[in-house]
């Protein structure tokens, strides 16, 4: 293939979360959050590694049921539906 057709630098910076520090007893719930946001962009990978949790983990239940109480109160289906994937994968 012709390097002319060929992207070598990504134009995107690669998705960054806010987390605070893992002994902050939020970090549960901010991490939750980021797994959640995460796979709506599509990037979980991204999300798995800048929170130390994979995707499903059972030690953020509680936490991702927050955000999916949340959710049902934005009527925000597409999050709704990850949170729920997400406690799926957990159980």
């Amino acid at each position: 293939m012709s390097r002319a057709f060929v992207k070598e630098d990504s134009d995107d910076a690669p998705p960054r979360y806010s987390l605070p520090p893992r002994d902050d007893p939020g970090f549960p719930l901010a991490a939750a959050r980021a797994l959640i946001a995460g796979a709506n962009r599509g990037d979980t990978s991204s999300a798995e590694e800048a929170t130390g949790y994979p995707w499903g983990d059972r030690r953020l239940i509680t936490e991702v049921g927050i955000v999916l109480r949340e959710a049902e109160e934005r009527d925000d289906d597409r999050m709704i539906t990850l949170a729920e994937r997400f406690l799926r994968a957990a159980k």
